[in-house]
């Protein structure tokens, strides 16, 4: 199966500086990949680098934590997309999520949601290793009644990765028509496959490459 097309391809670590942008570029370009996830400070260069090929310009929003006011995240998304990017990956509010303050979550998705309408999709990265699997199941709900494109399950920055049983539940709770991204921890081919298997349609990845051999 040739999964590059469902790989985006990622580099968010704190000390990811230009040279290790530019390669990350460069290998995306190879390999075709999906997209390259690259932090807000180097959408720009991103797009400048990504003109004229069919590779997207990802960047994430409220990142790693989500504990950002709904006004950051919204004016971050604006800014971002003003920038070149073409897919926004945002962080909801764990905490409200967990205190079950189902309409801040939903309303802050929705104003990301609006704030990107027609021009770039949105992914809503749930960090499913600090959720329960009922607290999963209404993070997609309220993400799919918002309005997002994708549900997502972590930033790679918290406890723990994808694991097949969430995505099988993300997948199960979203059904057919929405996105479902594996991100973190997926590092070879075979559990690149088997995150598919269980209904990803999109994998976040620093080792693109590797996932692909």
């Amino acid at each position: 199966m040739n999964i590059n097309k469902l790989i985006d391809h990622t580099a968010l670590k704190p000390n990811t500086n230009k040279e290790s942008i530019l390669k990350l570029i460069a290998e995306a370009k190879t390999y075709d990949f999906a997209s390259v996830c690259v932090n807000p400070c180097w959408v720009a260069l991103a797009h400048q680098e990504l003109k004229n090929t069919d590779v997207k310009v990802c960047t994430v929003i409220g990142f790693p934590l989500g504990a950002n006011t709904t006004e950051v995240k919204v004016f971050e998304t604006k800014d971002a997309i003003e920038k070149g990017a073409q897919e926004i990956d945002m962080v909801i509010n764990i905490a409200m999520l967990k205190d079950k303050e189902y309409d801040y979550v939903e309303n802050e998705i929705h104003q990301i949601v609006e704030a990107a309408k027609d021009k770039a999709i949105v992914k809503v990265i749930i960090e499913t290793c600090l959720l329960t699997d009922e607290e999963k199941i209404k993070a997609c709900e309220l993400s799919q009644k918002a309005g997002a494109d994708f549900v997502k399950t972590s930033t790679g920055f918290s406890t723990g990765g994808a694991t097949v049983h969430d995505i099988a539940l993300m997948r199960k709770t979203v059904g057919a028509e929405m996105g479902v991204k594996a991100s973190g921890g997926v590092h070879t081919h075979e559990e690149a496959l088997a995150m598919v298997e269980a209904g990803a349609t999109r994998i976040g990845a620093s080792a693109g490459v590797k996932l692909l051999k």
